[in-house]
């Protein structure tokens, strides 16, 4: 019998997402405007907020733009923000915008000599404790002087390659046949251990790299877009921002480390995943066979890649252009000295950082409601009312939970222009402004990783096509980003009572 209108267009919502989820969000769709009505926007607005997360914690169920953007839509229709709030939004993240559709797609036209780099360290570094080290420590130093999304999108290229290439072993394929790593039917039995401790040892190498970028990212003017707004407020150049940061910043990053061997050494929360045995006979093959069967114009083509990876370092270091304009540059350089010129060819690159480009403008809008409605502003109300010596450790814990609810860099942006605008108006003095601005800069950066829309880096490396090939989900990303959560926010807690 043939489905009727209405069953096919239920069927159609929403596509392949389990019915459970679908009528989840209808009911979200239903209840929003009652709840509006019967209790108010500020109630509405703290659901709204608590409902785009949940749609983001089951990213691996369905992609959070759709259901995210229904609710985003509805939240207009109902008057809670507008599309000129939104578009402001949008406008004042403008930099990050330009990075994620220009550097990931800079990175892509990379990923040979990513790879070809990545392979023989992994090779090499047999100590899965050394190997997690180098990940947290390189990402972290990369961060503070690129910025964090860029490592990001490098580690996700480099996870995704050496991911792709032991699939398609173990599924039965050459190294050079085409092949959908969603797929595991290939798999046999007898392997399918092997591959959920790969994707086991994969999950642990990119949590580390990615709590890397946020220790790195916290100490330096260009680490993290809230950064560059923290250090033109306060008047500080890049030498004086890490400077000022560093009674912080410092001991956190020692304790980030200190947590990354322990959580390895003691194998904590599903981390000491070592590399399966068959992982590594592969890799050592494709690195072996790669290099037997390298042509001159592959070797040149490395090269280039290997100088234009230079161009991006200093470019990024010495901050000559926005992020996102080096990484056109990175596109133009990349692909014209390597033959890639057919349109059809240059579009893969921009697949990956589209639809997450498309989910962050969600995001604003969601970011658009909690601004129109103040949803944060009895925080900013009670922080203030405390004792001066109080403010400081409060004002960074409020920084850090508030920024793993929404995000970041919003709240940095909310709470250093109330503060310029209370030391503007006399209330406190330039040293306690300081102070402030330190744990607001401290707060944002560090607790926030404790969720991944904490961070655009995070939330970026959650909805990547990489997530779901190595299971990594929301609540595996909270749970794996959980021991770093902990002694890095009471180090940095501590800093700001003790050291500040």
């Amino acid at each position: 019998m043939p489905e009727t209108i209405a069953k096919s267009i239920l069927h159609n919502f929403l596509g392949h997402a389990a019915e459970w989820y679908k009528l989840t969000i209808i009911i979200f769709l239903i209840m929003n405007p009652i709840v509006m009505i019967t209790m108010g926007t500020f109630v509405a607005g703290w659901l709204l907020v608590a409902e785009f997360i949940f749609c983001l914690a089951m990213a691996l169920r369905c992609y959070p733009l759709q259901p995210g953007g229904l609710l985003a839509i509805e939240a207009v229709i109902m008057g809670m923000t507008s599309p000129t709030t939104i578009y402001h939004e949008t406008e004042a993240n403008f930099a990050v915008i330009l990075l994620l559709i220009f550097m990931v797609a800079g990175i892509f036209f990379l990923k040979d000599l990513l790879l070809f780099i990545f392979t023989k360290l992994l090779i090499r570094v047999r100590s899965k404790l050394m190997l997690s080290l180098l990940f947290s420590f390189v990402a972290a130093v990369l961060s503070a002087f690129l910025d964090a999304l860029t490592v990001t999108a490098v580690i996700i290229t480099v996870a995704a390659g050496l991911y792709g290439v032991y699939h398609k072993v173990t599924s039965g394929k050459g190294f050079d046949d085409d092949h959908d790593h969603a797929d595991d039917s290939g798999i046999g039995a007898e392997t399918r251990q092997d591959l959920d401790q790969y994707r086991g040892f994969l999950r642990n190498l990119m949590m580390h790299g990615a709590v890397g970028t946020a220790l790195g990212g916290v100490c330096t003017l260009v680490g993290e877009p809230q950064n560059l707004l923290i250090g033109e407020i306060a008047g500080w150049e890049f030498g004086e921002f890490f400077v000022r940061m560093s009674p912080v910043s410092i001991p956190v990053f020692i304790v980030g480390m200190l947590t990354c061997v322990a959580v390895e050494k003691f194998k904590i929360l599903g981390y000491g995943e070592q590399l399966p045995l068959a992982a590594r006979r592969i890799l050592e093959e494709y690195d072996r066979l790669e290099d037997e069967k390298r042509t001159n114009r592959q070797r040149a083509s490395l090269a280039v890649q290997m100088l234009v990876v230079l161009f991006l370092v200093v470019a990024l270091a010495f901050h000559w252009a926005e992020v996102g304009l080096i990484g056109l540059a990175v596109i133009v350089l990349a692909t014209a000295f390597t033959g890639i010129v057919e349109e059809h060819r240059l579009g893969h690159a921009f697949e990956e950082a589209l639809p997450f480009t498309a989910l962050l403008v969600v995001f604003f809008a969601i970011v658009a409601v909690i601004h129109d409605q103040h949803l944060f502003q009895p925080v900013i109300q009670f922080v203030f009312s405390l004792d001066h010596e109080l403010q400081v450790p409060v004002f960074f814990m409020a920084n850090g939970v508030l920024s793993a609810i929404s995000d970041n860099v919003f709240v940095a942006t909310v709470y250093i222009n109330e503060v310029f605008q209370a030391f503007e108006a006399g209330s406190i003095s330039r040293e306690h402004f300081e102070q402030l601005t330190i744990a607001i800069n401290t707060g944002t950066n560090i607790p926030s990783v404790a969720t991944p829309n904490g961070q655009a880096a995070f939330l970026f490396l959650l909805t990547s096509s990489l997530a779901p090939l190595i299971r990594l989900s929301y609540g595996r990303m909270v749970l794996l980003a959980l021991p770093y959560t902990i002694t890095m926010t009471i180090s940095g807690l501590l800093a700001t009572i003790y050291l500040l």
